[in-house]
Formats: C-alpha cells, structure tokens, sequence
C-alpha cells in the first residue's frame, strides 16, 4: 500500500461531508479540517504504512478510532466547555513534541529529565485534550493548579504489571492502554517501592505512552536486552517518547547509554 492508497482507504472508512481532505504529496501527510468546527489535525502518513506492514487492519483500526474521537470531543468542548470536565492527568512526551499547538497557544509543561517532559491533559473519556493556557479561564484553574491536580491523579492510576524474566534479569510491564501508562514514571511512591524490590539495577523506559517498563537488570546482558526492546516499543508505539532508558536510584533519573553500562555498575558500587 502507498500514500495514496491509503488516504483513498481511509476516506471510505470515515465517509463524513463535514471533513475536508488536503493530501500534501511533498510532506506526505494529510491535514484534515472540521467545516463547522474550523479546526482539524494532521497525519503522517509514512508512520501508518509501516505500522500497517506489521499490524495490516488493526493499524488502520487505530487511525480510524484516533481521527474520530479527536473530532468527537472538539465537538464535545464546542457544545459544553470543559467545566463538565474534572479530570486532569500528566502526559509524558519527547523534549522533540512541540509546546505550542496548531493554533499558535502554548501548552502547559514541565520540563521532566534531558529527555522527556511533562504536559497536562484534561481526561475526555475516549481521549484527551492537552491543556494550553487559553483554556485556564474556562477551568478556573492556574498552572500551578493543573500540575498539583494532576500529579494527585497520577497516584491513583492502578499499577499492575505483567513480569518476564529473561537471562536473569526480570522486567515489570504496566500496559493498561488507559493513555497515561508511560504517566506513571511520575508515581513517586510506586517507584521507591519497586526501588525495594529489585536486586540489580533499577531501570525506568518509557519508549512510547502506552508502556512503562522496570527493569531489575542484574547481569550484561540485561542492558543489551534493555536497548532491544526499549528500541522495538519506540519504533511500534502510537506515541513514541524516547528509547533511551534510565537508571533509577534515590529519587533520580539518569538517561542510560548502553556502552557506559561498566561506569554504571562501578560507580553504584553494584554487582553488574
């Protein structure tokens, strides 16, 4: 399937007189605009097809889901506003995601480490909307407000894993699909407890906002296990954060670099 393929594909699966198609050969994305709502979004089409070599209809699927939940909670704040709306949780996306929307209004963010950062969404059921500071007014909140709102929130997401261990080292994954899993490297108190946990290193990976990974790695050949996978959930991810992971110790995150992996284990003072 190329490009044009696809936009033709997804036209006849979201049939709408209201949507207005720009397919941009160049860029080769594809800018969709709401007529009644006068807003739209964009879509790279070359992250699509190569989702779809691996994932063929469920990639599609997700597209679909994502175009029409957008548009259904525009529709949604134009009709209602946000007071109805009383959910506020942190995001995390790369340092690369731009702070200011379409629209030109800057997002509310946080810097988090060199390789991520915090922004701030207001829970829509089906999807989020990122908070820029044109909307304080209508939540009747400040920034400071927003943050301390959603890091309460934060706690309270469930924090169950599924573990694997492979080549003695073990690996912790909390993938609910709830939209803030990656969220949950801000839990401060689930951290320090699975600091108590591990035997080896702690690590923390975030490699897309669907997932976050623990790593107890005790050996080696973890932190070569660590880089391949960390690597395959960025490459796959709806949301790729970062494929970098990050050694955790004492409340601080520090971005990991495979080959210092010995200065590592020599400095904490740890059996690698």
């Amino acid at each position: 399937m190329n490009s044009a393929q696809l936009v033709e594909l997804l036209k006849e699966r979201i049939p709408s007189d209201q949507l207005k198609w720009q397919f941009d050969r160049k860029t080769d994305k594809i800018r969709l605009e709401h007529s009644q709502l006068s807003r739209g979004m964009d879509i790279s089409l070359p992250e699509i097809l190569a989702k779809y070599e691996d994932k063929k209809d469920a990639a599609i699927n997700e597209v679909v889901y994502t175009i029409n939940e957008t548009f259904s909670a525009m529709e949604k704040e134009r009709a209602e506003g946000f007071v109805k709306a009383n959910s506020i949780y942190p995001v995390i996306r790369s340092t690369s995601f731009p702070v200011v929307s379409k629209a030109g209004d800057k997002f509310i963010v946080k810097d988090h480490t060199a390789e991520t950062r915090i922004f701030y969404a207001l829970d829509l059921d089906t999807t989020y909307r990122l908070i820029d500071e044109t909307m304080l007014e209508s939540l009747g909140m400040t920034e400071s407000e927003i943050m301390e709102s959603a890091m309460f929130k934060v706690r309270s997401l469930p924090t169950a894993m599924k573990q694997d261990e492979v080549a003695g080292n073990v690996f912790y994954f909390i993938n609910n699909n709830d939209g803030y899993d990656a969220s949950r490297i801000l839990n401060i108190a689930f951290l320090k407890e699975m600091e108590g946990k591990v035997e080896g290193h702690m690590t923390v990976s975030v490699p897309h906002q669907d997932v976050l990974i623990i790593g107890d790695v005790r050996n080696d050949t973890g932190y070569d296990i660590l880089a391949q996978m960390t690597m395959e959930f960025f490459t796959t991810g709806r949301v790729p954060v970062t494929s970098l992971s990050f050694i955790y110790k004492d409340g601080e995150l520090e971005p990991i670099f495979i080959m210092a992996k010995n200065r590592i284990a020599r400095r904490e003072g740890r059996k690698k």
